[in-house]
């Protein structure tokens, strides 16, 4: 799911949420337990008491074990009654705490086989068989559109799409900084090919570029970087993540690009990042930077261009600042909250209603929600609070390479009129909306994506060679 400032109130509600069920099930088969559990009735025996003493003592063992005093026995008879039902709401939550997102799964490929040839997917997609033969339509269609970048890949894409999964196959390098973090970088394509530079959203890595990869590292070197403390790069020592700091990082990986200027490219925070060095190392626009891409990002606080601003505006800061910082200090507790998350299947159904518009399939929902346990909690929270901090709306008028803005319709996280002020405040600037979409569109429509890219990229190419 997205990691922005106001996410956190999401993060947290979901975290606790998760704790609820957990200990719903277990306060219910304790309760069970404790319910199924009898009172031994003691029976005087009748040597040396008269009928009366024997008529007393009973009736103190019956009051007795009424009063829960005296030996008990664990004892369960099923049927319609209440430790019954404690037992079956028991482990029905601790199933869906510890297993729900798999029982989930379970159900709906049992729906799609036993339901109707239109069954859908949970959020709106088709079958997966409908959802094949859709791509493998407009993978047809385009093809027939001609020669050129657009052609070229559409040839390379493979014949059925796959799925994304974790793939580091790439070069490996590492950057040493002067703050304490490690900095990892992969590079893929022909190392003499015109080079792009991808930094991923926050609190993804850089596996999230699995499609581009695929598709354009025939003919471009493709360069992607985990930023610190997520994915397989070691945090600042000083816990500084300002977004000046992380374009110092971007600046940093861009070496790779050797002397050919390069495309860079961002995604939600990558964006931020990438307008951040635009303003920290605006010399190095035009002679080490072609042009600039940005996908479902802000050129301010994010706080201020998402659905519900002027609640989380007036939220800011008595609420959504101190639970950052809360998050930090708790953050193991808090991991242990998002994993539970992760485990019960809520992660998953928030990760869908704000990353997805319903298109995706389920192997990229599935995709996207398994990054979202892996970054730390206050590596998380410490960057939001410098999402906060961040406004890069003086440069954007100054920027004097191409730029390409990708929006998506139905973006909650980061409403399309924050891409479209981009594009139109950008003196090289261009909008492209990808449709139906929301945060993660260049997941659920990466054919398009990638398309798009592919020609910028030409084009920059053409321009450098021209001048």
């Amino acid at each position: 799911m997205p990691f922005l400032p106001f996410n956190i109130l999401g993060i947290w509600f979901r975290g606790l949420l998760s704790v609820a069920i957990l200990a719903g099930g277990i306060y219910l088969l304790r309760s069970w337990y404790e319910h199924s559990h009898v009172t031994v009735i003691t029976i005087p025996r009748g040597d040396g008491l008269t009928p009366e003493q024997r008529k007393e003592q009973m009736q103190k063992s019956i009051e007795d074990a009424q009063n829960g005093v005296g030996p008990r026995v664990f004892r369960f008879e099923p049927g319609w009654n209440r430790p019954t039902a404690e037992l079956a709401g028991g482990v029905a939550l601790l199933l869906w705490a510890t297993v729900g997102r798999w029982i989930g799964k379970g159900i709906f490929r049992l729906t799609l086989r036993t339901g109707s040839p239109g069954s859908s997917v949970p959020g709106g997609a088709s079958s997966a068989a409908l959802k094949r033969e859709s791509k493998k339509e407009r993978r047809r269609k385009s093809r027939q559109q001609g020669a050129g970048v657009r052609g070229r890949l559409a040839a390379s894409e493979p014949e059925a799409d796959e799925d994304p999964h974790s793939d580091r196959s790439g070069e490996v390098h590492t950057i040493t900084r002067a703050d304490g973090s490690l900095l990892r970088v992969e590079c893929y394509g022909p190392i003499d090919g015109p080079p792009i530079v991808f930094t991923h959203g926050w609190g993804a890595n850089s596996t999230e570029w699995f499609y581009q990869k695929r598709h354009l590292a025939d003919r471009y070197r493709l360069i992607v970087w985990d930023e610190p403390g997520l994915g397989l790069s070691k945090k600042p020592d000083n816990n500084d993540y300002s977004l000046e700091n992380l374009a110092s990082d971007l600046e940093a990986v861009l070496s790779f690009a050797g002397k050919r200027p390069a495309i860079l490219v961002g995604h939600s925070i990558g964006g931020m990042i990438t307008l951040t060095f635009c303003k920290v190392f605006h010399q190095e626009l035009g002679s080490r930077v072609a042009g600039l891409v940005l996908a479902h990002t802000s050129y301010t606080n994010p706080v201020r261009t998402t659905k519900w601003a002027p609640l989380y505006t007036a939220i800011e800061k008595p609420v959504i600042i101190p639970l950052m910082y809360l998050t930090i200090a708790l953050w193991p507790l808090f991991w242990l909250m998002t994993w539970m998350s992760y485990f019960n299947g809520s992660m998953e159904r928030s990760t869908h209603k704000s990353g997805f518009s319903g298109n995706e399939t389920r192997g990229q929902l599935a995709f996207i929600t398994r990054l979202s346990p892996l970054g730390r909690p206050d590596v998380l929270a410490r960057g939001m609070l410098g999402m906060i901090a961040y406004d890069a709306t003086d440069v954007l008028a100054r920027i004097p390479v191409p730029t390409l803005v990708f929006t998506g319709d139905q973006d909650e996280t980061t409403k399309p009129e924050a891409g479209e002020y981009i594009a139109a405040n950008v003196p090289q600037g261009r909008l492209v909306t990808l449709s139906p979409a929301k945060h993660m569109g260049l997941i659920e429509h990466h054919e398009e994506f990638d398309r798009n890219l592919a020609e910028f990229a030409a084009s920059c190419q053409t321009s450098l060679i021209a001048g």
